[in-house]
This record gives C-alpha cells, structure tokens and sequence, in this order.
C-alpha cells in the first residue's frame, strides 16, 4: 500500500463540502459561510455565489448551468451561465429536515438525499427519503426508508446509483431505468453493523463507519469520507476497506474528491467537527490533497 502525504491547498474555511473538479478548477459548498466558492489548484480562492440557506450538493445541467443544494429550505438552485439565480425544484413536499449532498447526471437529472431529522438539534433519527428532480425542475420520490442518505456516485455507464447511508454504515445500490426510476435495491458495501434506530446519542457510538462525501475510482471502488473514523477510506465493492488516509489529528475527513488534470488528485475536505455552534465562526476547515494511482470515473 502506498504511503499518502497529504498537502494543504486552502485553508481558512468554515466548513467545505461536495468538492467537485469541474473546468479546470475545484468547486467546493462552504456551509457556515454560506457560499459556494472554486479553487484554482494553487489555492486561490473565488467566490461563485452566496447561499443564504447553507449550500451542500453541487451538479450541472447539460446546459452548463450549476445546480446547487440549499440544505435549510429544502430547494434546489439553478445558477445559469450568466449568474442568474433561480428556483430548480421545491423539496419541501418530501422533507422538513435538511437537504444534503446531490448526484446529477448526464441527462440533468438530480438525486438528492437529506438528513430525515433535525441533527444539529440532537433530535431522533428517522428514516429518510432520497428524491429525484428532473432537468424540468419535477421533483418525485426515487427512494424511501434510507438511513440519512448522504454522498452518492453513478457508474460510467449511466446504469447505476450508488448511495452512502451515513447512519446505515453502508452504500446502497440501485438500477437506473431509463425513465430515471430506481430498481433493483441492494446492499453495494456494508462498512459496519447498521445502528438500530433510537436517540442520537445512543446511535453515534454505534456508527463506526460513517460513509459521507464520496468518488468513484476507474477500478469500481469508492473513496469514502469516514466522518466517524477520521479518515478516508477506499472501498471495493462487496464492502472491504483495501486503503484509509488518517488526516491530521485534530480533524475530521467530511468528503473528498477526485480530480486534477488526470484524474489523480483525491481532495479531503477536513474540519474539527461538523456542529454549526462550533463552527459558524471559526475558520479552521481546510482542503487538502494527495496523489493517487486509479483516476476517477463516473460522477460526480
């Protein structure tokens, strides 16, 4: 196994979320500063937009034009090529609780997940749907009964979603039909026991491995955030853990991604934790890099 040197490339975030590589650069969701931002791979900085109800998932339309998540009142934006900002999709209909991280495809069509209850109050877990948007804006249930559904990818061919579920401590696979429905439910990788359902308290001990922001690799394995084990971890289907990257102490690893010109670079996003209270007006999240052999695939 290779040995990982992880390298600073910005520091002073609040919280970074749902990198993505995209034209060139990193485009990356900061939740407490309320913005979306890129950075260049020297480290430079640019403001894309500010989402004053907390952006997470990031995608694009065939068009060009960037879909963003606002996790607190549960819609899906659309920002065109000329900065506009709009309206995508109202999931208020499917969920009261915080959106999450998004998945969109070729064809402009969004999966998005959601916490399923009120976390930064400590409330209960409940199970918690995955909805699907179309390139229309048409929002519709895809999935039900999931276990805060968080990072997914799709495999290259288009054919297949695969869903992190945080609190589950396991992916979940489904069949993408051509119509955008989900079949065919699986079990893709179980990291861990999965938590029976109760109060947070008593579940957080229990989620030993907790799957978070993810990227699919050209071998079918996923690079997982372990925001339970301060690490990322590379998982071959079926569910063996084949590498981890342990960030530096004093941090969580909360998502990652692949990227760079070919592929290579696996960007962490890394935090002391993720509580609002604790964070809002800290900036101590920083992104951070290293140099992998198997390049990325599929999407994000």
């Amino acid at each position: 196994m290779a040995e990982r040197t992880l390298t600073p490339l910005r520091a002073g975030g609040a919280f970074f979320e749902a990198p993505r590589w995209h034209d060139g650069r990193w485009w990356v969701s900061d939740f407490y500063r309320q913005a979306v931002y890129t950075v260049a791979p020297d480290g430079s900085e640019d403001l894309v937009v500010e989402v004053e109800h907390q952006p997470s998932g990031l995608g694009w339309l065939p068009d060009g034009s960037l879909l963003i998540v606002s996790m607190k009142d549960q819609r899906i934006l659309r920002r065109d090529e000329q900065g506009n900002l709009s309206t995508h999709a109202d999931l208020g209909a499917f969920t009261q609780s915080p959106l999450n991280d998004m998945v969109v495809d070729t064809e402009g069509r969004a999966w998005v997940g959601c916490f399923g209850f009120d976390m930064m109050a400590f409330a209960d877990p409940q199970l918690a749907p995955l909805m699907r948007v179309d390139p229309d804006g048409t929002a519709s249930l895809a999935a039900d009964q999931l276990m805060f559904p968080n990072g997914s990818v799709i495999t290259p061919d288009g054919g297949t979603l695969i869903v992190g579920e945080t609190a589950g401590c396991r992916y979940t696979a489904f069949t993408i039909q051509s119509d955008g429905a989900l079949t065919d439910r699986r079990v893709w990788a179980q990291l861990a026991p999965t938590p029976e359902l109760g109060p947070l308290q008593e579940m957080l001990p229990k989620m030993t491995v907790a799957p978070d922001g993810c990227t699919l690799d050209a071998d079918g394995h996923i690079w997982s955030a372990d925001e339970a084990g301060g690490r990322c971890i590379r998982i071959a289907p079926g569910g063996e853990i084949v590498e981890e990257i342990h960030t530096p102490e004093g941090l969580g690893c909360f998502a990652c991604a692949l990227g760079g010109e070919d592929g290579r670079t696996l960007l962490l996003c890394a935090a002391p934790d993720f509580l609002e209270t604790n964070r809002r007006d800290a900036r101590e999240a920083v992104l951070l890099t290293t140099t992998v052999e198997v390049p990325h695939a599929g999407l994000p």
